[in-house]
């Protein structure tokens, strides 16, 4: 029976082989752990405990699905995010580091405690529920298109004690005529033909909650304009975008007459999040 240290080694060779991870080690440590039912400081601390035939077997069953490339988040059923554990399933997107930027984001803005707020397209529910447990007071309301998402956000809703409004619609379509404080949104971003949609982890996940038109920016475009009508005078509207669109789409709030805008990067130093403010100037939206 191989000991701890033993059986990560082998699996993060394997998985370098594999070429399906930029995080051999990681990945091969959080299914270990998922199969032992420890914290990871176990790892560092008994590298010499051996494993049993049925944690091995285990260990080797979750192992084989993440070199056929299926998502870790997938084979555990989680993903952790601003410290809260998130159910996943390929009905939504998995909640990324880089989406913390856009509640950091949110969360420093000058918006009253018991501030409305709305995230569209939530997924997972990962940013209303972030925001929920930063904010506590705030009133916050999530909608997405996709019923089986809104069913594994009202899971993590319920799971993690965070009440969050939860609403099936298609953006602002089934949104009651009413106004935020701070709308929020990790929308698709990426070009339709992007080879990069083939690749990695983003092949797992649905493509309706990727891909946004020829450039990347069709359901931006609607959101900055449509947000307008649902913003308080001051409102804030927070996007979540690629790391090469920052300009157009500081572009597209100053058509759609937006102020202070503002660029926050992500944790690799990529510009990720724009923020914009409602001016309360006279502006038809449509």
């Amino acid at each position: 029976m191989p000991s701890i240290e033993q059986a990560l080694k082998t699996a993060k060779q394997e998985l370098i082989n594999a070429g399906q991870t930029d995080s051999p080690q990681l990945d091969a440590e959080l299914l270990l752990l998922e199969v032992i039912k420890k914290q990871r400081s176990f790892l560092f601390t008994w590298p010499e405990k051996l494993l049993s035939d049925s944690d091995l077997d285990c260990f080797r069953k979750l192992l084989e699905k993440r070199l056929q490339g299926l998502p870790i988040a997938h084979i555990l059923g989680y993903r952790e995010f601003w410290g809260l554990k998130l159910k996943v399933t390929e009905d939504t997107l998995i909640p990324r580091p880089d989406t913390e930027t856009l509640v950091e984001a949110v969360v420093n803005l000058s918006i009253s405690k018991q501030a409305r707020i709305l995230d569209l397209g939530t997924g997972t529910g990962a940013i209303a529920l972030a925001l929920k447990s930063e904010l506590p007071q705030a009133e916050i309301s999530a909608v997405d298109f996709s019923e089986q998402a809104l069913k594994v956000a009202k899971e993590n809703s319920k799971k993690l004690k965070l009440d969050i409004n939860l609403k099936h619609s298609n953006w602002f379509s089934a949104v009651d005529q009413q106004k935020f404080d701070c709308i929020v949104s990790n929308p698709p971003y990426i070009e339709d033909n992007d080879p990069h949609l083939k690749c990695g982890d983003v092949k797992f996940e649905p493509l309706s909650a990727l891909t946004s038109g020829s450039d990347g920016l069709k359901d931006i475009r609607m959101i900055i304009k449509q947000a307008w009508n649902f913003l308080q005078a001051n409102g804030w509207l927070a996007i979540e975008h690629g790391y090469n669109q920052a300009e157009a789409i500081q572009q597209i709030f100053l058509h759609n007459n937006y102020k202070n805008i503002k660029l926050y990067s992500d944790y690799g130093e990529n510009p990720r999040v724009t923020v914009a403010q409602k001016s309360t100037e006279e502006f038809n939206h449509g």
